[in-house]
């Protein structure tokens, strides 16, 4: 087990069934090892700064209807919500007293918000904030529309692919074809995104061998970001009654893609934290170097409901703020006050502009 931990910290790849190996036998020594190794690797290309993103849940409409999703449309139960324009802009003002340098515009896929509408609302985020980035997380669109959307002025874009496997992909999602979704991310790519790719751990069918097929399919991609949490069952869903993924297995997931990909931004999720009270702190501690406190206003979080237990969805946004950074503090890390760029991008852009600032009466700064 320590020999292809080490070959794969040295190489950073590993055969697939080596790989394989690892997820079907790793024990508390060798889980150690691997994370203080992912640790190493976060620390050589980041240090020990964690990036938080103010996430803007802006609308929980969507069309499709993701077996996982507490927020598919055919879910009667949900009470759905859209922000208005200037609620989105008043979520930005106060993201950015905060310290939040990017924003991420998360939503279901809502036929409302059509190229018009979130060319609006990126264009008035950056007429305010023009060196804070934005990130999109909008679910699949041609690409003429992510095109669109990108010369716009949006700078990153997340997809999660959710799992590389086909057979599972298309049982989760019913009417939906595998290949679409890869061909998205692949457009984004090519677009010159900042782009995310991701999955779940711990999904009903999944099989070791099935996350292994993810690993090598983000090594391939190579995305600049990388969301991976744990799967939860939502009450209204017909997946409601299989067992949740778990904190162990989630956390040597993304130990694992700190290796494979180096200069990943890797996101410690809220689901982390929704299925332990220091799952973020672990997800941080396992080579996790993002976090994405909620921005959206406090009536509407709890109707953003993608699975059940979600925290932190009654606190204010400075008091959300100030629970993860001290919580940030406490496992050893540092916040840093940028866009939190890709490192590698950034190499890249060397033009684009990285600051680093204090926050201004964060304690003055309560609600909206």
């Amino acid at each position: 087990m320590k020999q292809y931990i080490d070959e794969l910290y040295e190489n950073n790849d590993l055969g697939d069934e080596k790989l394989l190996y690892i997820l079907e036998n790793i024990d508390d020594n060798s889980k150690e090892y691997l994370v203080s190794k992912a640790h190493e690797i976060r620390m050589r290309t980041y240090g020990n700064k964690v990036f938080m993103r103010g996430l803007i849940e802006f609308t929980n409409y969507c069309k499709k209807n993701c077996e996982y999703c507490g927020i598919q449309g055919r879910n009667k139960n949900v009470e759905r919500y859209r922000l208005t324009y200037d609620q989105i802009m008043e979520c930005a003002k106060v993201g950015d007293r905060l310290g939040y340098k990017t924003y991420v515009l998360q939503g279901g896929e809502d036929p409302y918000f059509n190229d018009d509408r979130i060319v609006e609302i990126i264009k008035g985020i950056k007429s305010l904030f023009p060196n804070n980035a934005i990130t999109l997380s909008l679910g699949e669109r041609s690409y003429d529309s992510y095109k669109r959307l990108f010369d716009a002025g949006a700078d990153r874009y997340l997809l999660r692919h959710e799992t590389a496997s086909k057979e599972l992909y298309e049982w989760l999602h019913p009417g939906e074809v595998f290949g679409d979704r890869i061909k998205c991310l692949e457009n984004l790519k090519e677009i010159g995104y900042q782009f995310g790719a991701g999955f779940m751990v711990g999904l009903p069918r999944q099989t070791k061998a099935d996350l292994v097929k993810d690993l090598r399919f983000v090594k391939e991609i190579e995305p600049h970001m990388c969301g991976i949490g744990p799967f939860i069952p939502h009450a209204d869903t017909k997946l409601k009654d299989f067992t949740a993924g778990t904190l162990e297995d989630t956390t040597t997931i993304l130990a694992l893609v700190r290796l494979l990909l180096p200069n990943v931004l890797l996101p410690a999720t809220t689901a982390l934290g929704s299925i332990d009270k220091v799952g973020r702190e672990k997800g941080i501690k396992a080579g996790g170097n993002v976090v994405m406190p909620n921005l959206s206003p406090t009536d509407v979080r709890e109707k953003y409901s993608l699975y059940d237990g979600k925290i932190c969805t009654g606190d204010e946004a400075a008091e959300c703020r100030k629970c993860i950074e001290r919580r940030i503090n406490n496992a050893g890390f540092e916040v840093a006050i940028t866009r939190g760029d890709n490192v590698k991008w950034s190499q890249d852009n060397p033009d684009v502009l990285q600051y680093d600032s204090k926050i201004v009466d964060i304690n003055g700064i309560l609600g909206f």
